[in-house]
């Protein structure tokens, strides 16, 4: 028979555990029952309404001391309104840590993130009351259609990749949720995002890592946490940094973590070095400090936390979580596809090790062939070239006035197409060099391998109502000049025989983007679809859709552009020159230390692109007799007899678009209506030296700026 002493001792064992609260439905009801709202029941526990929101829909639980206040209180409601009989079932308990993974092939990554699954939130501290204010919507008033298939949740990020930490410490996720943020101070919040805010997104590769959670914060959290509301000085704004002896600065290094090379900015990382497989990193975004640029994410910053989270949420889902600006993020995106390296088993101990993972570029830098290069770059000036560059651009043509009909001059409109994601249709299947340049005299021109060609192009006869091929500018070709394989291929398939003088060529290559583009794609294509534009709709009924998306859903808008900034600032990024005015030509500057600064696939990308678009321009002559006003990257402009694609685009007697033009639709590589204005508008920007692509969507305001 058990002793009084081992009775009280499970007494008391009981009593110790943690109090246990009906099921969410079931709070909601009680407190219905009682006529209570949810923001009078937030200010008796000195919280937010969101979090009694989020008790109620089962998105977090309470902590201590709230805990055991609203069980008191459920408790005494329980009692007064009882559920017809029906019994309150506990609550369920947290879900234990996962258990770490053996290293093997599948897995190894070299340093990982946490894999512990974090509690559902973390409430802050009692504090004094807070005058109440409307809780925001946690998401936008139109709903996004769910076109694509939602990923599967991680369950060791069971908040998704990243939150919007506002000044009352509520910090906004993806799907609504709202966690308790109690940080006070910057490493308080390391610490908190990495132990228990449960946030983060798995690899994209099965070699790569883990994408380190994302906290975006507030002017007011901003401030709340020790940081100015804005940064100010002379520079650049992405440029500017807290001064090393800055309280949080101070704060930081005592804490024992580091900063980055690009120091306390916009976009600030903040991380202790990997211990075995555990990687303690996080990443900051600060919206008063300009970390969303307005060209990139229109109208975001100034949007609430919930929807800041919403929009950036699923960019992170379908492209990548943000690690800095578009262009940052469209760079990180190629290597987070096709991760440098690889395990593989060492002969002669059987361990596993890190190697090569083969269609990557490697973990080391690489230096560009000469001609590759720019004019400041170490090989350059070290070595004295001055054999030319490759001067692989977009086009910036406009025609000549004089070569326009008098047929031409009586069309009403010039209407303004624009290819979707140009650069990312080009990306697509492009075979590119992954090893060193070699160096060659005189070679047998081959159209299958990548690299540059010293060639004379100037025989080629160009029609002076379309661009040349062969140059930005669209002016022909005055002696030998280096050009990117397809450049060359392209004078071949028109017919003319080329005689390579020299060339630099690379003997391993490999599809490299092709991942890269099949992501951006299905981002684009499935963001249009969320926004109404979608592949399943007449070419009319496409353009009324593309008339309207921006105000369907400006959230989702948002994403889409950041999309095609993603899109052309990681292919900038391939060729990123030295920044400061205080760099000196001929030293290496910090771009030149990544494996992917290859001026060489840039060049590549756009040299196809600008193939693709004279291929369509000489097509659309022959179908149609039409020829372009001006080119501006993947915009044209046409005279037209109307005022929309639909009178000028060539289309069989079926009413199929003609394969060979320009067609409309919503995947990259196809046209959307850039903007219509009258010819005569046209005909007097292109007699100024103005290029009408680029002022098409602008109107007469702009007939008076120079490009």
């Amino acid at each position: 028979m058990a002793s009084e002493e081992e009775l009280f001792a499970n007494i008391d064992a009981l009593l110790a555990e943690e109090p246990q609260l009906p099921p969410p439905a079931e709070r909601a009801r009680l407190r219905e029952a009682a006529g209570i709202t949810q923001a009078r029941l937030a200010a008796a526990l000195k919280t937010s309404t969101q979090t009694v929101k989020n008790w109620e829909n089962g998105r977090s639980e309470p902590k201590s001391p709230r805990l055991e206040a609203y069980q008191r209180l459920l408790k005494g409601w329980a009692a007064k309104y009882p559920a017809h009989g029906t019994p309150a079932a506990p609550v369920a308990p947290v879900a234990p840590a996962a258990a770490p993974q053996p290293v093997t092939p599948e897995t190894f990554t070299g340093p990982a993130a946490p894999e512990a699954t974090a509690p559902a939130s973390v409430e802050a501290p009692a504090a004094p009351a807070a005058p109440e204010r409307p809780a925001r919507p946690a998401t936008s008033r139109r709903p996004v259609a769910k076109k694509a298939t939602k990923p599967a949740v991680d369950p060791r990020f069971p908040h998704g990749p990243l939150a919007v930490l506002d000044g009352d410490g509520s910090a906004y996720g993806v799907d609504g949720i709202v966690l308790d943020c109690p940080a006070t101070t910057i490493p308080e919040l390391v610490e908190w995002t990495l132990r228990e805010s449960g946030l983060g997104a798995p690899k994209l590769n099965r070699f790569g890592k883990d994408s380190d959670p994302l906290i975006v914060l507030t002017a007011a959290a901003a401030v709340k946490l020790g940081l100015p509301e804005r940064l100010e000085g002379h520079e650049q704004r992405r440029s500017l940094r807290l001064p090393e002896d800055h309280p949080v600065v101070k704060q930081v290094a005592k804490a024992k973590w580091q900063l980055t090379q690009r120091g306390f900015g916009p976009w600030a990382r903040i991380y202790r070095k990997a211990q075995g497989r555990e990687r303690q990193c996080v990443q900051l975004a600060i919206l008063s400090w300009d970390a969303l640029d307005e060209r990139s994410w229109p109208g975001v910053a100034e949007m609430e936390p919930a929807d800041v989270a919403r929009v950036l949420g699923v960019y992170a889902q379908r492209v990548i979580t943000p690690r800095g600006s578009t262009a940052v993020s469209g760079l990180e995106l190629m290597t987070a596809l096709r991760p440098p390296t690889k395990p593989e088993r060492d002969p002669e101990t059987g361990n596993w090790i890190s190697g090569h993972n083969p269609g990557s570029l490697g973990t080391e830098p690489m230096d560009p062939a000469p001609p590759e290069a720019t004019a400041e770059h170490p090989v350059v000036v070290q070595s004295g070239w001055t054999g030319g560059f490759l001067n692989e651009e977009a086009y910036q043509w406009v025609r000549s006035v004089d070569s326009l009909t008098g047929a031409e001059c009586a069309l009403p409109f010039a209407v303004g197409l624009d290819l979707n994601t140009a650069f990312l249709a080009a990306a697509a299947r492009l075979v590119v060099g992954l090893s060193a340049p070699d160096h060659f005299h005189a070679p047998k021109f081959n159209p299958k391998i990548p690299g540059s060609w010293l060639v004379d192009l100037s025989h080629i006869e160009v029609d002076p109502r379309l661009p040349s091929p062969f140059t930005p500018d669209g002016s022909r070709p005055t002696g030998p000049a280096w050009y990117q394989t397809h450049t060359v291929a392209y004078a071949q398939e028109l017919g003319y025989d080329v005689h390579p003088i020299e060339a630099y060529l690379r003997r391993e290559t490999g599809a490299y983007l092709d991942p890269w583009h099949d992501r951006l794609k299905a981002a684009y294509v499935d963001t249009l679809a969320d926004l109404g534009v979608t592949k399943d709709l007449t070419d009319a009924e496409f353009l009324a859709a593309m008339e309207r998306h921006k105000q369907a859903d400006p959230a989702m808008a948002a994403v889409l552009a950041a999309i095609k900034a993603t899109v052309k600032g990681g292919i900038g990024k391939l060729r990123e020159r030295p920044q400061g005015r205080h760099y000196k030509e001929g030293e290496r500057w910090p771009a030149l230390q990544r494996p992917t600064w290859r001026p060489d696939i840039r060049a590549a990308v756009i040299s196809k692109a600008r193939v693709n678009m004279h291929r369509k321009l000489s097509n659309m002559a022959k179908m149609t007799g039409l020829y372009p006003l001006a080119v501006l990257s993947d915009c044209v402009v046409y005279p037209s007899p109307g005022a929309s694609p639909l009178d000028f685009l060539p289309y069989a007697a079926s009413g199929k678009p003609q394969p060979g033009g320009f067609r409309l639709g919503p995947t990259p590589g196809l046209a959307k209506l850039e903007g219509v204005q009258p010819m005569l508008w046209a005909v007097e920007l292109m007699e100024q030296g103005l290029n009408p692509a680029r002022h098409i969507k602008g109107g007469d305001a702009v007939l008076d700026e120079g490009e």
